[in-house]
């Protein structure tokens, strides 16, 4: 944390233990119960310190475990020929059955490691039964990074692969840390700021937090929802998911998957599941959208239309195709609309056709929107879109309940999952929302059991919003894993909670300032969106 923050803050806990609770040092609203962290082991050495970025707004810093001792480093054997991905975050391929890890062991050690294989058990959490997750082979124990770097270079020259791995990242349980989490809180009762999602100037880029941040004069920001990163997976930083700015909807949802709801005043924020339809309407008929503002037949987490390959059911990290879309297009996309084959129909401000292009793809008017068409959708566009006269796109929002939502100029909804707390309690659902990869255990293993940074938004029960983000791949922070991230959010007294974009995305910014320690080797990664926190207004 720089000195500008730390000069401001006041201490609220020292050697905190569960069920202790210090006095405030101030009258403004903090997050939640200040009963420890449930991370570690009990009675681990845990410090809050907090301060005031202004009127209802409250930065926390809370760290647990820094006198920890540091623990060992090991190299982890990646399954031969596992897949790859350009994903930065993407987890390795790692886990095998019992029968695979013993011959794949006794091969390593063969070739002159000390290898060993040990069985991974993950918990059980509201829609995943848990227990074991596979056998993972790992090679030696170092005192440092260096030394099992070096391991990893020799086994590399033996024809392995693999990667060398902190054994505090494993999550188990009786760690002593450190970690170090920071929380921001908004209490609408002295709010006079703004509250607001921000993709920069146009959604197929990516920016950094602090460029977002900077560009609105921000107070605070974090980065937001999932986007695309790789090319082959469509616009790089086009939302994954449901994106909701200024009241209109510029990304579909993976369907069914959670939203965090926010309004500008800060109130009534919350966490909901969304569906969607569309359709555009031409003069005597009318034809369902697929999705809006993305490549065609590129649908990033899946949970689309039920002929997208290989399933239409919500599949993170995971990009499904379809060859016959019908996909609107906002002036938010971008200067030029995604070229290929198909057809397009390009519309003035007022929804007029003003030419049928084909192949399909290039700058918009002013002002201006499109839909475009491939496979057999082309026909159905050519039948509805005449030039010079009107084609509406129409879509709408909703709930798990089936009720219609209808943001406002004032509303902000940005895509996450899975769920973490329920009405105050704990509720993880990384099935029901996708990260329960079929024959790949070792995408849970790596994405949902093991710590890794973690960005995670919520409401409390006296309907703040809280905004968490804690640090992670790192020996000076842990990070957490998706049951952690739950366990934190709820004792921090949220009542509903969801988690964002994480691992290498995890940025916080404070008055034009990174205050955690983004994990990439570069530094800040530019996002597809962020959320900003805005002074106050007069």
């Amino acid at each position: 944390m720089n000195s500008k923050v730390l000069g401001a803050c006041t201490v609220l806990a020292l050697l905190a233990v569960v069920g202790a609770s210090p006095a405030p040092a101030s009258s403004e609203p903090r997050p939640g119960p200040t009963r420890a962290l449930p991370l570690g082991a009990v009675g681990l050495t845990e410090t809050r310190s907090t301060r005031t970025l202004q009127p209802g707004v409250t930065l926390t810093r809370i760290v647990r475990g820094a006198d920890a001792q540091a623990l060992a480093w090991t190299v982890e054997v990646a399954i031969p020929g596992g897949a790859t991905s350009p994903d930065p975050d993407a987890p390795p391929t790692a886990l095998k059955d019992r029968a695979s890890a013993d011959e794949l062991t006794a091969d390593v050690q063969g070739d002159g490691f000390d290898a060993r294989v040990e069985e991974v058990t993950t918990p059980a959490v509201a829609d995943y039964a848990g227990g074991t997750l596979g056998w993972r082979v790992r090679v030696g124990q170092f005192d440092s990074q260096s030394a099992a770097t070096a391991e990893l270079t020799r086994l590399r020259g033996a024809g392995y692969t693999g990667s060398a791995v902190y054994t505090g990242w494993d999550g188990n349980p009786a760690d002593r840390g450190p970690w170090r989490i920071d929380v921001l809180t908004i209490a609408p009762d002295q709010f006079r700021g703004g509250l607001k999602a921000s993709y920069g100037p146009d959604l197929e880029n990516r920016e950094k937090t602090s460029e977002l941040s900077d560009a609105a004069g921000a107070t605070a920001a974090v980065n937001a929802g999932f986007f695309v990163l790789d090319p082959r997976a469509g616009a790089p930083g086009d939302p994954a998911g449901v994106g909701v700015y200024d009241g209109r909807l510029l990304s579909e949802p993976v369907n069914g998957r959670p939203g965090l709801v926010m309004h500008d005043s800060g109130r009534h924020s919350r966490v909901a599941r969304l569906t969607w339809k569309g359709r555009v309407v031409g003069r005597d008929a009318s034809q369902p959208l697929d999705g809006i503002d993305r490549v065609p037949g590129l649908i990033r987490n899946c949970g689309g239309t039920a002929d997208d390959t290989p399933t239409s059911l919500p599949l993170h990290d995971v990009t499904c195709t379809d060859r016959d879309e019908l996909i609107a297009f906002t002036p938010e996309y971008g200067k030029q609309t995604p070229r290929g084959d198909g057809l397009e129909a390009v519309l003035d401000t007022r929804g007029r056709v003003l030419e049928l292009r084909s192949p399909r793809g290039g700058p918009l008017p002013a002002g201006g929107s499109s839909v475009q068409a491939t496979g057999t959708r082309v026909a159905e566009l050519a039948d509805l879109a005449q030039v010079g006269r009107p084609l509406h796109v129409e879509r709408t929002l909703r709930d798990d309940s089936g009720r219609k939502v209808s943001p406002s100029r004032a509303t902000s909804i940005l895509n996450g999952g899975p769920e973490l707390v329920r009405d105050g309690r704990l509720h993880v659902t990384p099935a029901t929302d996708g990260m329960v990869q079929p024959g790949n255990a070792s995408f849970y293993y790596g994405w949902v059991h093991k710590r890794n940074p973690r960005t995670l938004a919520g409401v409390d029960a006296a309907g703040r919003t809280v905004l968490v983000t804690a640090d992670g791949r790192s020996t000076d922070a842990l990070g957490l894993s998706i049951p952690e991230s739950a366990a934190v959010a709820r004792a921090l007294g949220l009542r509903d909670a969801v988690n964002l974009d994480g691992g290498g995305s995890t940025t916080m910014v404070v008055d034009g300032e990174v205050i955690n320690a983004p994990s990439d080797a570069a530094g800040e990664r530019p996002v597809g969106d962020a959320l900003l926190i805005l002074p106050d207004r007069g």
